[in-house]
């Protein structure tokens, strides 16, 4: 009898089977089965999706409560030692006293608590909101204009072509980070708060109510990233405008739009959708170095995190450490990810999982 975990594959399988093509359904279950670090990339970013689902349930404690008492507990499995200075009378004279104090770590706070006491694993669980959210909204904005900049100038060609990819070529001579805080002090830090459904239903009363979305972040990197997805488009629209069943197109009447939207873009989507998952990871890199720069909007965000541990490296190490695993194991996920899809969708490039 299947488990609950071949079920669901199946299920996933059999409903990918309705929206693609039996032959690209049937490459990513090879590549699947033969590439191992495919499997370990998925099962990463599920983890990581269901965990940012799900934050007010998975969470531990309230993310901004401040605990002043209990600031800078060690995670599980390592205790923090320092020396408190204080001084006494001996004597009718003043003497310094150095005293060494041992914290122990508490099941109470498995990964610790930063500097005011707040828990590091809730925080790391909502900070998974903020990262993916910026990543996806992200990538869609990148994708949107970037796909239809490149498509036009590949199809069109000649000025049209020049005058869009030497615009391109611009935003190309500035470093992405560079460009990216301009845009964010150009526009300012516009915060989007929207109600928590899980929260409202009364199912974790004492999270918080609202999450914040850093929605001129979410702009900025899609307007930072589009870049890409035109020159890849781009390609594809200049190799695929050449096409018999293009020109046939042409000559029953069909216009620009018709030839552009059930022509050359599907046939475009196996690249773009292999770029997407790469610049999902290179997103969320952004928008860290972004909170880590203080540029955000919102405390609840990994890169915010570690520039909040960064005076604390010598004493609390885990408070930039903790989020920073996470920046990694995402990233390196999605990639996995994204690796399994170009190998799958071009059989003609062999990366890690294929050919094995």
């Amino acid at each position: 009898m299947a488990g609950p975990i071949e079920r669901l594959a199946d299920a996933f399988w059999n409903g990918l089977k309705r929206g693609v093509s039996p032959r690209t359904v049937r490459n990513l279950r090879k590549e699947l089965r033969q590439s191992a670090l495919a499997k370990v990339g998925i099962v990463v970013v599920v983890a990581i999706v269901l965990v940012a689902l799900f934050a007010p349930l998975l969470a531990p404690h309230n993310p901004t409560n401040q605990h002043l008492d209990e600031s800078q507990l060690p995670p599980l499995g390592f205790s923090k030692t320092s020396t408190q200075t204080s001084s006494e009378m001996v004597n009718g004279s003043v003497q310094v006293v150095n005293e060494t104090v041992t914290v122990s770590a508490t099941p109470k706070y498995p990964l610790g608590t930063d500097s005011l006491g707040r828990d590091m694993l809730s925080r790391v669980i909502y900070g998974a909101r903020t990262s993916l959210l910026v990543g996806l909204l992200g990538t869609v904005i990148a994708a949107t204009v970037g796909v239809t900049v490149g498509l036009a100038a590949g199809y069109y060609g000649g000025k049209v072509d020049d005058a869009l990819m030497r615009s391109a070529d611009i935003m190309l001579a500035f470093p992405s980070l560079v460009l990216a805080v301009a845009l964010v002090g150009l526009f300012g830090r516009a915060v989007v708060r929207l109600p928590d459904p899980l929260v409202q239903a009364g199912l974790a009363p004492n999270m918080p109510e609202t999450f914040a979305l850093p929605g001129t972040v979410i702009i900025v990197v899609g307007l930072v990233n589009w870049v890409w997805f035109a020159r890849v488009a781009r390609g594809e629209a200049l190799s695929i405008e050449g096409q018999e069943y293009v020109k046939a197109a042409r000559s029953v009447g069909a216009n620009d739009g018709f030839i552009l939207r059930k022509h050359i873009l599907p046939n475009s989507v196996t690249p773009i959708l292999v770029l997407a998952t790469i610049q999902i990871a290179a997103i969320i890199l952004l928008e860290s170095a972004l909170s880590f720069l203080g540029f955000s909007g919102t405390s609840l965000s990994w890169g915010f995190d570690i520039a909040q541990g960064r005076d604390y490296l010598a004493s609390s190490w885990w408070i930039s450490t903790v989020p920073g695993v996470a920046i990694v194991l995402t990233v390196i996920g999605i990639n996995l990810v994204g690796d399994w899809l170009r190998d799958a969708l071009d059989p003609g490039i062999e990366g890690e999982g294929g050919g094995v």
